[in-house]
């Protein structure tokens, strides 16, 4: 018997016009936390669903050995059986069913007669969320949950499978400080009980926590696995994208013209509670070529106040003024901000920025189909041309415009969105959090986008919840708490302690 859980041995995978995988291969040891690091798009999550049977076996090259035997997974139950589990970045539970419906979907514990025995459920349930250190009720609906919860109540399913490897993909990509050191903490716990888990993650520092080896994926390859003990940023950066990273943010000459826009005593209410003020008197300017971030922690109003102004997308009773050039012009609708010269990329680019469903080339139209008209219908071939200048100009890495944005990682995600918005050609682009769940290699190229934009005269606001991003790429930056701006730097005194203490300033009660 050899001290590995798990080897994959030469994994090679195909799709139409695109080696996914080229000859991969990876050694688990048991009982660690293996990462798998890699760019979005490099291969990370393709080879864990031919690991666990997404894509079954005579869909690929290469040889699966787990616990010494040579494995062939039809589909995920048979590698289920096994002791192997995969959790999605997007979680498969349903939200209308209970935390102990979802944990024994498909394996539900049975009593006299076949019939399901709730009491026995239910207690069960209880227990797995227990181990993961949830106190919720078993009867408890998913939709009642937050999404940290509802990635613990995964890993409880996971549990009830008698899990030997535990795969997560991207787990805390949605989740908040908080909820990411409890999963990690749990991932560390697990590891005590004897599980082995791989964790794909861009996220270096969670790695480094947690990780006791490292495999960087590249372009479909392996490139090499490090040892704890060897891990560094620097070389897994440089692992990742193939050359050093010296600066992590592109150099930006500042070019800053007149003001181009100035939003003045911005008000909105919560839209279910309208006695709730979300954003509070907010008032900022932006100028023509500068780059002004937004600074705040989650729940402050950032959000809101990007999406109240934009079209009033979000809120109630919305009030003040807003001027652009000097002149005042109203954005009471999506339509109206667009004619106005304002684009807003939303930071749930799944949900509102992109039709998934759609190809590249509508999602890149889809904002200015006017823009593309004649005698009244979209001119097909001028749409594909525009839509493939920006797949080369963006880096888009897709073979065609044609290919269905769903497919794309989400580095190319982004840069779908944030083409969608550039072909509107707006004087004001506010982005926000631009490069949440993509990799350092991509969020480069997402920041040079940027810079080209501001040397281009445009506007830019950008929302992030990352100081050093911020005052890598900003030349000027608000903070925001409570719904109000509680401070304005130029770059030169903005420093992380500055700026997080404006962060955390409370109103006067």
């Amino acid at each position: 018997m050899t001290n590995h859980i798990l080897e994959m041995r030469g994994i090679t995978k195909t799709f139409p016009g695109v080696k996914a995988l080229a000859n991969v291969t990876i050694a688990v040891g048991r009982g660690e936390v293996h990462a798998i690091c890699g760019e979005n798009g490099a291969g990370k999550s393709t080879l864990m669903k031919v690991l666990s049977g997404v894509y079954p076996h005579g869909s690929y090259d290469g040889d699966i050995v787990f616990e010494d035997e040579t494995v062939a997974f039809k589909d995920i139950s048979d590698s289920e059986a096994k002791g192997i589990v995969i959790i999605h970045q997007e979680l498969a539970l349903s939200p209308y069913l209970s935390i102990a419906e979802n944990i024994f979907l498909n394996n539900e514990q049975k009593g006299r007669g076949g019939l399901i025995d709730w009491n026995k459920t239910n207690h069960e349930a209880r227990t797995l969320l227990a181990r993961v250190g949830l106190k919720d009720n078993p009867t408890t609906k998913i939709l009642d949950l937050g999404v940290g919860k509802q990635q613990l109540v995964e890993i409880a399913k996971a549990l009830s499978k008698r899990v030997k490897l535990l795969i997560l993909d991207e787990p805390t990509a949605a989740l908040n400080d908080e909820d990411s050191d409890h999963l990690l903490d749990l991932i560390l716990h697990l590891k005590e009980q004897g599980i082995t888990s791989i964790i794909i993650s861009h996220k270096l520092n969670e790695i480094k926590k947690v990780a006791d080896s490292v495999t960087v994926i590249r372009d479909g390859k392996t490139i090499e696995t490090i040892k704890k003990t060897d891990v560094t940023e620097d070389r897994i950066i440089k692992d990742m994208v193939g050359r050093d990273l010296e600066h992590r943010y592109p150099d930006h000459e500042s070019n800053i013209g007149e003001e181009i826009l100035r939003v003045e005593d911005w008000t909105a209410y919560h839209p279910q509670d309208t006695s709730r003020i979300v954003v509070d008197n907010v008032s900022l300017n932006v100028r023509a070529g500068e780059i002004v971030g937004i600074a705040g922690l989650m729940g402050a109003g950032r959000t809101e106040f990007a999406m109240s102004l934009f079209g009033h997308s979000y809120g109630s009773k919305i009030s003040g003024r807003v001027y652009k050039r000097g002149q005042e012009i109203k954005t009471r609708s999506v339509a109206e901000a667009i004619r106005n010269g304002i684009a807003y990329a939303t930071e749930d680019r799944k949900t509102y920025g992109l039709n998934l469903i759609e190809d590249i080339k509508r999602n890149i139209s889809m904002a200015s189909l006017k823009k593309l008209e004649k005698f009244g219908l979209v001119h097909d071939n001028e749409e594909y041309k525009v839509a493939n200048e920006y797949r080369k100009s963006m880096n888009i890495k897709a073979p065609n415009v044609l290919v269905k944005t769903g497919k794309l990682s989400g580095g190319n995600q982004q840069k779908v969105v944030l083409s969608k918005w550039i072909y509107s050609d707006p004087d004001v682009l506010i982005l926000d959090e631009p490069t949440r769940g993509i990799d350092v290699g991509a969020k480069y190229e997402i920041y040079s986008i940027i810079n080209r934009l501001a040397a281009e005269g445009k506007g830019i606001i950008v929302i992030s919840s990352e100081l050093p991003e911020l005052l890598g790429i900003s030349d000027r930056v608000y903070a925001i708490s409570e719904g109000r701006i509680t401070g304005e730097l130029p770059i030169s005194e903005a420093t992380p302690e500055t700026v997080l203490k404006l962060m955390t300033m409370e109103k006067p009660r």
